[in-house]
This record gives structure tokens, C-alpha cells and sequence, in this order.
């Protein structure tokens, strides 16, 4: 209520407003910017990222492209923003990146060998490259994603978004970078990172 607190460049002093992990939550007066997400074990995380990537909306994920009144076209985005007049080559399941400052409109096309993020589910919050997908009439299509460590995992089209070209993520991943290790692995680099630390 004293107005310290921004979401996508804007004050909101109503507790209850919907943040979409996309959207940049800023507190001015303490210099900080976070990006709401899960982490791969479901837990709520505030990830810290810096001022020049707070500037920019970034993976916001384009479910349809829709005509209004005298044929204007806009588009709706995951996290409810409506754009008029966007890029005509922005299509359905591509991914938008929109600067705050600028207003201009990035976008990935979705396809075989792009990085992606999984929303929701079981798989929630692991990030990898798309190998291949199945479709399947009358029902969900199928990814089959594949993470740094070469472990494949798979999940609904509509459970994930375009993340990035290559090995470079538009949203800065948090701790983990989107990579969830078996219990035994994690336990390994747990006790290592004590034993570097009381060394």
C-alpha cells in the first residue's frame, strides 16, 4: 500500500493480483527485481535477475492470433497482454519477448530443436530442447524434450513454451537451470559443496 512494489513497470498496491512467471516484480526503493517461479521440485522461488533483463517482458506465449472489428489483428498472451498490429509472422505458439521501454516485439517460432520450459505438471519448471513430436488425432500432441544432461523426458504441446534459440534461454533460469537430478546425485553435490566450504 505504499506503493513500493511494480509489476511489469507498474505500481499494484492489490495483494491479489496474478503474477505470470514471465512478469518482472520490481521494489525500487531497494534496487531489486525478481522473476516469480517453481523450481524443478515445485517450490515457489522469487529468482533474482538483473536491471537490463527487469527492462523486457520476456516468454510470453502466444496462444492464438485473433481479427477484431475492420479486420485489425491483435494478439492475446499468456499472461494477458492484448498487442494490436502485431508482426504478421507471428503466429500461434510462438513465443514474444516485448521490451517496456521500446514497446518492440521479438518472437521465436515453435519448432524441432528449440529450448522450451515446462509450466506445468509433473515435469514443472524443466527446461530442454524439443527431439521430436507426436501427433496424435482427437487428442494432446506429445513432446520428447531432452536436458543438458542428456536425460529425455516428455510432456504435452500445451504444457511448454519456447524458452530460447539454441543453448541460450530467454529468461534467466534459476538455480538448477532447469535440470532435476535424482535423489542420490543431488545428495553427492550437497556433501561436496560442504566439504569445499569447511575446506
Amino acid at each position: 500500500m505504499q506503493r513500493h512494489i511494480l509489476v511489469d513497470g507498474k505500481v499494484r498496491t492489490d495483494k491479489t493480483i496474478p503474477v505470470y512467471f514471465s512478469d518482472v516484480i520490481s521494489i525500487p526503493k531497494t534496487n531489486e527485481n525478481f522473476h516469480p517461479f517453481y523450481d524443478t521440485k515445485g517450490r515457489f522461488r522469487l529468482h533474482s535477475i538483473k536491471d537490463e533483463e527487469a527492462k523486457v517482458i520476456q516468454a510470453c506465449k502466444v496462444p492464438n492470433v485473433h481479427f477484431g472489428t475492420k479486420g485489425i489483428p491483435y494478439i492475446n498472451t499468456s499472461d494477458g497482454l492484448t498487442i494490436r498490429y502485431p508482426d504478421p509472422l507471428v503466429k500461434a505458439n510462438n513465443t514474444i519477448r516485448l521490451d517496456l521501454e521500446s514497446n518492440k516485439i521479438n518472437f521465436i517460432k515453435f519448432g524441432i530443436g528449440i529450448v522450451v520450459m515446462v509450466t506445468v505438471r509433473r515435469n514443472r519448471d524443466l527446461v530442454g530442447v524439443i527431439r521430436n513430436r507426436e501427433k496424435h488425432k482427437g487428442s494432446f500432441d506429445t513432446l520428447h524434450i531432452q536436458d543438458n544432461t542428456g536425460h529425455e523426458f516428455a510432456n504435452y504441446f500445451a504444457n511448454v513454451f519456447n524458452n530460447g534459440k539454441g543453448s541460450k534461454p530467454w529468461v534467466t533460469l534459476p538455480k538448477g537451470k532447469g535440470i532435476k537430478l535424482i535423489i542420490i546425485k543431488e545428495a553427492m553435490e550437497h556433501l561436496a559443496a560442504q566439504g569445499s566450504a569447511t575446506a
